[in-house]
């Protein structure tokens, strides 16, 4: 070790010295406070609205929530009057419950350009379904039951750049679809890139990451594997 490393070292040691043994800093006081009110579910899914509104909804297959529906109502076929979505005033600070038919466990769903919450998939009753939000102080979801052309669980959601929104993936679903439809004979093409990157003992696929790229093609990414998706070949 020469005379400039040694003198290094040393004035490392000396200051590693002093912050061990510095006094400690006393932190400031402080406090936590819960501003937010009580919303009785579990917000599984959450949505800002462009309205400063926030959506949240919960699987609706794991028993009632902490919240009652309004007006003595109850989900149809049902002895279950609690609420599985919400919505939250940010401004107000209130929460008003929302009646979801369908299971929305692990589905998907964005933003349309006009505010428009598209949500779809799910489990069980919810595999085909597509929901439509929008708040409007006293509006609740709207239900399409056969919305999509295939069982959607754990996909993915993406708006294009013509409004629609593409649906790619979800459990043993090897394709994709869009939503809304430009006919009903309108089909879901295969997309073997799920097939690829899909191991059957682990399933890890599911809600595969999908961004817009600037070119216009999709970035997808699933497992360890990514492409750029042309998907209006």
């Amino acid at each position: 070790m020469n005379f400039s490393s040694s003198l290094l070292y040393h004035h490392l040691l000396i200051v590693l010295l002093l912050l061990l043994h510095a006094p400690p800093c006393p932190a400031a006081g402080g406090s936590w406070s819960v501003l937010l009110p009580s919303i009785g579910i579990s917000a599984m899914h959450m949505q800002l609205l462009p309205n400063d509104r926030v959506v949240m909804y919960d699987r609706t297959d794991f028993g009632i929530s902490n919240i009652s529906l309004p007006n003595g109502k109850c989900r149809p076929n049902s002895t279950d009057c609690s609420a599985h979505s919400v919505e939250y005033d940010v401004g107000a600070n209130t929460i008003r419950p929302l009646m979801v038919l369908s299971n929305v466990w692990c589905s998907s769903g964005t933003l349309m350009p006009d505010g428009t919450l598209i949500q779809t998939g799910g489990w069980d009753d919810g595999y085909r379904r597509v929901r439509t939000y929008k708040s409007c102080g006293t509006c609740d979801w709207k239900e399409i039951p056969n919305g999509l052309s295939k069982q959607r669980w754990y996909a993915t959601n993406h708006l294009l750049p013509d409004g629609r929104q593409i649906i790619i993936g979800g459990r043993q679903a090897f394709n994709y679809e869009f939503y809304p439809k430009k006919s009903a004979t309108e089909n879901s093409p295969s997309f073997p890139f799920l097939v690829q990157t899909n191991d059957p003992n682990v399933e890890n696929n599911l809600y595969p990451f999908v961004f817009l790229n600037p070119d216009g093609n999709l970035f997808v990414f699933a497992n360890n594997r990514a492409i750029l998706f042309d998907y209006v070949l």
